[in-house]
């Protein structure tokens, strides 16, 4: 299992392959549907974003309702196959890692491999476990959009599976 602190150090990307195991610790974003679309018209209009995706990972989740005393709700991981229309835009602008679940499609892996990004995967069904692995959580865009709104959360030694590393090997294949 390899300990993982972001942002990424080229050299620890490069080195991962599909399949290894790794505790992330560090800033990522949440982000869903309705968050990838703002976002990529964002950078067709050539608009500000509302944060830099260079260098950056993007959740593919949408927090539960937080309880209280708690930091954050459950908080699994979606389909990440529904952000593949986005994907190659948001790689292409700096996206360096994904966090999801299941399959992607030809071109997304295409374009993790050109960008050399690395895709995760979390384990789906445990959303209220992964919720321990998150310190801080801080709205940072789109509220009206609720869940889907898109969080940084800091997390310490979240467990994710490597399913497409930068050279485009899949866990699928």
């Amino acid at each position: 299992m390899f300990k993982i602190k972001l942002p990424f150090e080229a050299r620890k990307l490069a080195g991962l392959k599909a399949g290894d195991t790794v505790l992330i610790s560090g800033t990522v974003y949440t982000a869903r549907d309705q968050a990838h679309k703002r976002l990529a018209r964002a950078l067709n209009k050539r608009s500000s974003l509302p944060f830099d995706l260079k260098g950056q990972v993007i959740y593919y989740c949408g927090p539960g309702p937080k309880p209280r005393k708690k930091i954050i709700g459950s908080c699994g991981p979606t389909t990440s196959s529904r952000m593949d229309v986005f994907t190659p835009k948001l790689l292409k602008a700096g996206l360096i890692g994904m966090i999801g679940k299941g399959r992607r499609c030809r071109q997304v892996v295409e374009a993790i491999r050109k960008y050399k990004a690395v895709y995760f995967l979390a384990y789906a069904g445990c959303g209220a476990l992964i919720s321990k692995y998150v310190k801080k959580m801080k709205l940072v865009a789109y509220r009206e959009l609720g869940p889907e709104a898109i969080y940084q959360l800091e997390v310490c030694d979240l467990p994710l599976i490597v399913g497409i590393d930068a050279k485009g090997r899949s866990l699928y294949d």
